[in-house]
């Protein structure tokens, strides 16, 4: 036996404390001793375990060490369900919070279901594609930028464009399909703006209150029942108590959980009350979001304005191409009565202006000068193609077509419609 001193090991407090298991084990001298091995104030060399058998020991031990947290633990959570249990059967007092809380928490969970009900659904307008929007909220989560890709009025303006030069740009068809291209790439693009606006100033502040504010009131709110019932439970126990000296210990306690139960109630109703500046801070973002819809919507009905413009009498002319009467009075594309009402506020050319000129014109039989506003390609030899910006003679017929008048340029005459052209002084 060697006659070195003991090491110290971490196995001495659970010796000390009479907890040493058979796969504790110490330094002695040169020698591993274990401690099951001391009898008498003797040292004996035990067999040193290694592999799966040693680890399994010392696993015994720690578990050991850990049982009597776990224990307390588990007599904690035992009594608060045991007290939850005899509340909800009416046996044991509940400590009732007072109405302003109530009214206080009841509004908060309000907001936070219709928050989360208005996010979710104005995401659904913004990106009607559900792939589309897991896919950008798995980039978002891995933090990292979702690739670009063409959105449905863009791809819809896309193909508008490669059919219309596969028909032909000088076709009346290919050049129409290829305008209304190039209007539903505009409209593409004030889309992504309007998602983006929108993400930004309304749905983000949003998600920050859902994901931030109302979970740290949810928080604490948990905690505040926790106290309630730690309350709940001294109150019971002081009821319950005969001796005087324990008597004294429960209200000692009673008043004590009173105190924490009260601190955390007072955190808990400064947290709800911040709900109402909640709702002020979601009305401004509402109006960004409102506004954000107005100019989008504008901006459509502006560059579909300008593409009606363009594409002039088209039934007529999609009519005369077929072989049929294009002497048959058919209607042009008119504005509806409510987008009308909304063009007074935006930099258009009045129409009666233009109206009232045109019945002049038909009237004295004379002709005037008109400035051409866009590039037109005539369907067939009875048309007039035109170049915007140029300046050119118009009259009119009698038994021709309301739409359209007869336009000369130099030696060339054909007909022309009224939709692009601009009658001058």
């Amino acid at each position: 036996m060697c006659c070195c001193e003991v090491a110290p090991s971490p196995a001495g407090p659970r010796l000390a404390l009479g907890l040493a298991g058979p796969g504790d084990f110490v330094q002695a001298g040169c020698k591993t001793v274990g401690l099951g091995g001391l009898a008498g104030g003797r040292l004996r060399q035990p067999k040193v375990r290694t592999g799966r058998e040693g680890r399994r020991r010392l696993g015994w031990g720690r578990r050991l060490e850990r049982a009597p947290a776990a224990r307390r633990y588990g007599r904690t959570l035992g009594m608060e369900l045991t007290k939850f249990t005899e509340e909800k059967l009416g046996q044991a007092e509940k400590t009732e919070l007072d109405a302003h809380l109530e009214n206080l928490l009841s509004k908060a969970e309000c907001t936070k279901l219709w928050t989360e009900k208005i996010m979710k659904q104005t995401e659904v307008l913004l990106q009607p594609n559900p792939n589309a929007r897991i896919e950008e909220f798995v980039y978002e989560k891995l933090d990292r930028k979702a690739p670009s890709r063409m959105n449905n009025p863009e791809l819809l303006g896309q193909y508008m464009i490669d059919a219309g030069n596969e028909f032909g740009p000088g076709t009346a068809y290919g050049n129409a399909l290829i305008k209304c291209g190039e209007t539903q790439k505009r409209i593409g693009t004030a889309d992504r703006e309007l998602i983006q606006t929108s993400a930004i100033n309304f749905l983000t502040p949003l998600r920050n209150f859902i994901e931030g504010d109302y979970k740290t009131i949810t928080k604490e709110r948990k905690l505040l029942q926790n106290k309630r019932l730690d309350l709940d439970a001294a109150k019971t126990r002081l009821k319950k108590a005969k001796v005087a000296e324990a008597r004294a210990a429960s209200e000692q306690e009673v008043r004590i959980t009173q105190s924490e139960f009260d601190r955390q109630a007072e955190i808990t109703r400064l947290l709800l009350e911040g709900i109402s500046s909640t709702h002020a801070h979601h009305l401004r973002c509402l109006n960004d979001f409102v506004e954000a819809q107005m100019t989008y919507y504008a901006q459509c009905y502006q560059y579909m304005l300008d593409l009606q413009k363009q594409l002039g009498s088209f039934p007529s002319t999609f009519l005369s191409n077929n072989n049929q009467s294009s002497s048959t009075p058919v209607q042009s594309v008119s504005t509806p009565s409510v987008l009308a009402s909304a063009s007074a506020s935006l930099p258009l050319v009045s129409n009666s202006i233009v109206t009232s000129g045109i019945s002049e014109l038909r009237s004295s039989s004379g002709s005037r000068k008109a400035r051409v506003l866009y590039d037109y390609d005539a369907a067939n030899s009875s048309e007039l193609s035109l170049l915007a910006d140029e300046v050119i003679t118009v009259y009119s017929i009698p038994g021709m077509d309301s739409d359209w008048l007869m336009g000369e340029r130099g030696n060339q005459k054909g007909k022309v419609p009224i939709t692009y052209l601009e009658l001058l002084n």
